[in-house]
């Protein structure tokens, strides 16, 4: 190459306008540049060489550079292009300068070559020339530039918004559905910092492809958050997104949270109208019978309710009605889809997920104060032995009287202020009486319940009172009945089996201290309840055959067997057979399984934040049982709370001592309790 030939080469990755100077060595060339630096370059660097002209020197480059960016405006590409887009064929860098600057002059030829070197649009390069593209290759690249340019503005306003977000705490802000997908990349990093004890198996759905990853990395950066799943956690609780108390246990799970919106639609539309499938001339009116309904303070959804036909003094025909939610859902509607997905509802501390819509479930599926109702009403005389007697099931409608608490029950019950409700209980008592002298197994712990207001979370201690003791006998009985009645007209449905545990030989459960403790150790040995579609005896219960009806509205097998029955009372065909019931029950069972854990993680997950808020305070507990006797590890009860967690001792103690504890660590996120026994007794 001659010396005084212009060039350009790549330095740093930048283009630079040089002058050949002389050569060094066999190959490199000695290119001189504005600034007065001489560089060595191999000839493969060079990129465009301005050849036949030879008589540039470095003082050349500052104007010449001025001329070429005065040329340099991309638009007129496209007029060129629009001249020659019939072309087939390559034209020359000089043809390319005289149809574009109408000369090929030093400048223009090196103006040409700087726009189409840039220009993926109209032009493509080939060979030593440049062939325009076709009207459809234009149409489709200025389509992608297009696009490119909406998602660059979108994430530019996107970024805008969300450190707008993060800087104004509480502000409401409603993100488009390609903003909360970006977003869901921080929900799937924050829920890879869950602890192992929140996981059910080996979940793949929250991993993060490399590029995934690195676009929730930039979005942390951005809002200045560490690049890590706690990082990802307080950005979204920044953002509002997630709450400080967000449950990781519900999120790592499938359970939907929201109704679909036809679903809702749907809903919406029965509201407005009578049950559809009321089948009003086969219900008897129990309207007169005196109907009580009892449940905690802040039931919405009202499945059961009781009352009493007649009473003597060995005999009692009790009625129990369950809610008949299926006058407002059929097999196959969208209701019973989307419940059939569910499974169950899901009772959490701080919120309910319905297995129905709510308007439905809390208005008029529930059995409500002074309302008329359609329930599956449960006729049953009942012997002061416990057995029964007799029994009949219908179709009916009635009418709540009194909407009762327990606490309400409780009092009356006390002060014998309702002679029927009186009457009830104690055709509980013979029921219990009975059901033990059926080997029934009976536990005494303790339970929790747990509400939280306003991220507070207030604990309170279930105790077995009456009103419970009773309210839980009727069920059993009528879950007994339903059992009975499709076993003896061969209706599938689906029973509750509990196979006979191995328990300690009565003179060894002796020696347990009766209460919690003893229900523990047989707690530690209970088999797991099953699920058939043959009957089966349910040993903790003491029943040879068992269904649950008693909670249609929130358990969707209660709702399979309200279908059966009533299938069966109408004289219709069952919707289901055998196989089907059995096809449900291995969808359904893992399901509630899981929003079972979802519940006790849930509750524990609050049970340690109301640890954490009351740090210093001193814990009255009461030891259960031995884990591992050998490490003094023990389970032990909190006796305000009803808490049970393990603690290592420092020593060894007999069942059913009392302990004082002390809270060392309490991390709910982290899923972390640990506690250590204080007081005069500890070493």
């Amino acid at each position: 190459m001659e010396k005084g030939t212009l060039v350009e080469f790549r330095h740093n990755n930048e283009r630079v306008l040089a002058v050949v100077e002389g050569t060094e060595g066999k190959k490199n060339l000695l290119l001189g540049v504005a600034s007065g630096q001489v560089h060595s370059v191999h000839p493969r660097q060079i990129t465009f060489a301005l050849n036949g002209n030879s008589s540039f020197t470095v003082s050349d480059i500052p104007g010449f550079w001025q001329a070429v960016q005065a040329k340099l405006d991309p638009e007129s590409l496209a007029l060129a292009w629009e001249l020659v887009q019939e072309e087939r064929r390559p034209l020359s860098l000089s043809e390319m300068a005289q149809l574009l600057f109408s000369d090929d002059s030093p400048v223009s030829t090196y103006a040409a070559y700087r726009l189409l070197s840039e220009d993926y649009v109209y032009f493509k390069a080939k060979g030593e020339g440049y062939e325009p593209r076709t009207p459809a290759q234009v149409k489709e690249i200025l389509h992608q530039i297009a696009v490119a340019q909406q998602r660059q503005q979108e994430q530019a306003e996107f970024e805008a918004r969300l450190k707008a977000a993060v800087a104004q705490p509480g502000q409401k802000y409603t993100w488009t559905p390609a903003e909360r997908a970006r977003l869901e990349l921080l929900e799937r990093l924050a829920l890879q910092g869950a602890p192992d004890s929140l996981r059910n198996y080996e979940d793949l759905s929250h991993n993060l492809t490399p590029s995934d990853r690195e676009r929730a990395s930039h979005l942390l950066r951005l809002l200045g958050f560490p690049d890590t799943p706690q990082g990802a956690f307080e950005a979204l609780v920044a953002l509002g997104l997630w709450s400080r108390h967000e449950n990781l246990a519900l999120r790592l799970t499938g359970i939907p949270t929201q109704f679909p919106k036809e679903v809702e639609r749907y809903a919406q539309t029965l509201l407005g109208g009578p049950p559809p499938f009321l089948d009003l001339p086969l219900r008897r009116d129990l309207t007169h019978l005196h109907t009580y309904t009892i449940d905690d303070a802040s039931t919405r959804d009202i499945d059961d309710a009781l009352s009493v036909e007649f009473e003597s003094d060995d005999e009692v025909k009790l009625w129990i009605h369950i809610a008949d939610p299926s006058c407002w859902v059929r097999w196959g509607d969208p209701l019973d889809l989307e419940a059939r997905k569910r499974g169950t509802s899901v009772y959490l501390p701080e919120r309910v997920i319905p297995m129905f819509p709510s308007e439905l479930s809390t208005g008029p599926m529930s059995l409500v104060q002074g309302e008329v109702r359609p329930a599956l009403s449960f006729g049953i005389r009942l012997g002061s032995d416990g057995a029964v007697r007799d029994y009949e099931i219908c179709l009916s409608q009635i009418r709540v009287n009194y909407r009762l608490t327990y606490d309400d029950a409780d009092e009356m019950l006390e002060l014998g202020a309702e002679a029927q409700l009186t009457a009830i209980a104690r055709a509980a008592r013979w029921r219990y009486a009975w059901r033990l002298a059926q080997g029934a197994i009976p536990i005494g712990l303790p339970e929790q319940d747990i509400k939280v207001i306003d991220e507070i979370p207030h604990l309170r201690v279930i105790e077995d009172t009456p009103a419970r003791q009773m309210v839980a006998e009727m069920m059993v009985l009528a879950g007994e009945v339903a059992a009975r009645f499709a076993r003896q007209n061969g209706i599938p449905v689906p029973y509750r089996l509990q196979p006979a545990p191995e328990l300690p030989p009565p003179e060894v459960l002796d020696l347990y201290p009766q209460g919690p403790v003893r229900s523990f150790a047989i707690m530690r040995c209970l088999s797991r309840a099953e699920v058939a579609t043959q009957p089966g005896r349910h040993t903790g219960l003491g029943l040879d055959a068992y269904c649950q009806v008693t909670s249609p509205i929130r358990r969707y097998l209660d709702l399979v067997a309200h279908y059966q029955i009533k299938a069966f009372l109408r004289g219709d065909p069952l919707p289901l057979t055998e196989a089907k019931v059995q096809q449900l029950l291995l969808g359904i069972e893992p399901g509630t399984a899981e929003a079972n854990q979802v519940e006790r993680k849930s509750k524990r997950y609050w049970s340690i934040e109301y640890l954490r808020q009351r740090p210093g305070q001193i814990w009255q507990a009461l030891v259960l049982g031995y884990l591992r006797e050998q490490e003094n590890l023990v389970m032990a009860m909190l006796d305000e709370i009803a808490f049970r967690v393990p603690v290592r001792l420092e020593r060894q103690v007999p069942l059913g001592t009392w302990i004082e504890l002390e809270v060392l660590q309490a991390d709910p996120r982290a899923d972390v309790i640990e506690l250590r026994e204080v007081g005069q007794n500890a070493l």
